[in-house]
Parts: C-alpha cells; structure tokens; sequence
C-alpha cells in the first residue's frame, strides 16, 4: 500500500489480486475494535431539547438534553444508583433528575442532590462526554476527553450556507461502518446497484486517481462527453446533452465520508448555469460492530428555493442510499451467518481506496488499544 500523499492510478485494465487472510487482517473489518477517539455524529441538532433523548453509540447507551441557556448535554444513560435508564427521566433546570429515586445530575455528572439523604457521597457521578453542535448536527466524542479538540470536527460549512440548498434523511442500518465507508468510497458500483439514479455505464469506467493526506483518502475521478446521472441530470434538465463530470471522493474521518461532484454543460441554455456543484454528505456513527445510525445530506448550489427539485433530490437519493442499505445488510447477514471458511478476499485494482481506508481504521483501532 502507498504512504502518505502517494498516488495511486487506477490501471482499468490491472489483474485482480487474491488477498491472503494473512495480509486481510492488517484492513478493518465488521470485527475490528470501534474506534473512539473521533468526532461522531450523535443527532440532528433540533432533536436534543430540553426532554432528554438516548441513543447507543459505540456500544454505550447515551442520553441527551440541553440546559436552559442550550447548552447540549450527554451522559451514560444509566444512574450510579440501581442502573435506572436516565433518559426516562427530566429535566430541572440544568439539572437531570432519575425517574426511580430523583437524584440529581448537574451537567458535568455529578450528583447534586439526593433526596433520601442529606449528604452526597463525592462518588455519586455519571460518567459525560464531550458534545458540541455544528451547524444541522450535534457531535460526541466517545474517547480519551483529554483528546476532544472541537477543531477536529469536520468542516461541513455548505450544510448551514444560504448558497446552498439540501435535502436530508437517515436510516438505521444492521451493517458495520467499516463496509458503509468501503461502500461509499467504491463508486464502481454506482452503474449496477444504482442505475436509474447516480449510474451511468461510462462512470464504471472512467479515469480515477486515488492520495491519501494524513488520515484521510481522496479520489478524483473525471469523465468527459458523456450523458449524466439522472439524480443530477434530471433537476438540471439536461438528460438529452452529453456533459462533462468531475467528482471528488473523500474517507474524511471514521464518522464522515463526502463528495463534491461538478457537471459541466459546454452548451447552456441562456439563462441556464455552465456548471451545477453537489456535495453529498454522509455521516454514521457505529451504534454497534453490526449496525449503525446514518444521515445523508445532498446539496446543491442551483435552484435552492425550488420545492419541486428538493421532492426529486429526496426521492433520488432515498432509492439510491436504500439501494446501498440493502447491500450492505444482505452483506453482512452472509458474514454472520455463512459458516463456510473464507480462505481469501478478492480485490481488484479500484478496490485500493477503499482498502486505502480501511487500513487507516485498522491502524487508528489499533493504536488506541496500544
């Protein structure tokens, strides 16, 4: 594999290679330790309010509310005391209250109040975690606190811009993050499992060059004078023009992946835009080895207040990301349940971004149980 900021070209024509279970075990896989020193989405921002939520993410059940001045808050969702579930509890102030013997929990976890005894054993506590808001979202970092630099939250500006109009949506996937990150960065799969929405025949093939920087991989890829994806070409109308397409793929963080696309019409229409920018923002947060919670987002830098492209963009890529949540189910229902030895994992020459990531997981796992 390439170091840091080493190119890959992607040989269309290049052999396939037989992977030996020997050298598999260096990629990240469905079994491989979540990491957890990371930035993870953890809600849309509007759904922590002032009645506490909970979640599971990384295996840690988590509740969410926010203080009076909206603040976001997030503790283990389980009282010190008899194991009480704190979400089914409420919110006093800035303080959370148990449902089961009303203690009370200030934002930084500990207990201020306990109404069976005078005093507060110092060890009455739960445990918190770092949380911020950004834009549409709120973020937690499951890991080391010591190592929560708010500045390590990806830069999604576009999601928040008035340039920019977005649709979104969200499923809860029984698959592993490490697939959907492969997935995604895999776009030789875009004709055959999506081809009515983001799949042209002549994308499968088109020229592709894959870097990583630091922690993170990217991939451009270009294809000229061809007829665009309908999920693109069709709000656009430009289905009946061959154009030109860029797009530009990135593994961003175990919590992210993006993508900027660009059509070029060499012909518009007067009136008409040369060039239309998206950005499709995927991020999921392992809930388990086995299943994650998933938000999408498409942008799109034309026709922002035009209600009749959001219901096309919605539509589009609810098919497109379902398509690929089915995959990725079917996929991992085989790896659970076929008890057949797998002696080798067969790569091809556009599988190297993808295990390009997958070896950065592997690694960042690793390092954390040191």
């Amino acid at each position: 594999m390439p170091h840091a900021n080493q190119a890959i070209p992607l040989d269309e024509e290049a052999i396939f290679d037989a992977m030996p279970m020997e050298e598999e075990g260096q990629f990240a896989n469905h079994a491989t330790p979540l990491i957890r020193n990371c930035w993870y989405v953890c809600a849309r921002r509007d759904e922590v309010g002032r009645t506490p939520i909970s979640r599971r993410l990384l295996d840690t059940d988590v509740v969410m509310y926010r203080t009076r001045d909206g603040r976001p808050v997030a503790m283990h969702n389980r009282c010190p005391h008899r194991a009480f579930p704190l979400a089914k509890g409420h919110v006093e102030g800035d303080r959370l209250v148990c449902g089961y013997h009303g203690m009370q929990f200030e934002p930084d976890g500990l207990c201020a109040h306990l109404p069976a005894i005078s005093h507060v054993p110092a060890n009455a506590c739960v445990q918190t975690y770092p949380i911020a808001d950004r834009g549409p979202l709120t973020w937690i970092w499951m890991g080391d606190a010591n190592l929560a630099d708010e500045a390590l939250i990806p830069e999604l500006s576009w999601l928040a811009s008035s340039e920019w109009g977005s649709v979104t949506g969200d499923f809860h996937i029984k698959a592993d993050y490490v697939s959907m990150h492969e997935n995604l960065i895999d776009q030789t799969h875009f004709p055959f499992l999506h081809p009515g929405t983001v799949g042209t025949p002549e994308y499968a093939r088109a020229s592709m060059n894959a870097t990583t920087e630091g922690d993170q991989v990217l991939i451009h890829r270009r294809l000229d004078n061809a007829p665009p994806p309908g999920i693109y070409g069709k709000p656009a109308d430009i289905m009946h023009k061959n154009v030109d397409r860029t797009s530009e793929a990135r593994f961003v963080s175990p919590a992210v992946h993006m993508a900027h696309a660009r059509i070029f019409d060499p012909q518009p229409e007067p009136g008409k835009p040369s060039v239309y920018g998206y950005y499709i923002t995927h991020c999921f947060t392992p809930e388990s080895n086995h299943s994650i919670h998933y938000w999408w987002f498409n942008s799109r830098d034309y026709g922002i207040d035009d209600t009749d492209i959001d219901a096309f963009m919605y539509e589009a890529s609810m098919q497109a990301y379902y398509e690929d949540v089915e995959a990725l189910e079917w996929i991992m229902d085989v790896v659970l349940t076929d008890n057949e030895a797998q002696q080798f994992e067969l790569s091809f020459a556009p599988d190297k971004p993808g295990l390009m990531a997958r070896r950065i997981m592997h690694r960042l796992a690793m390092s954390e149980r040191g």
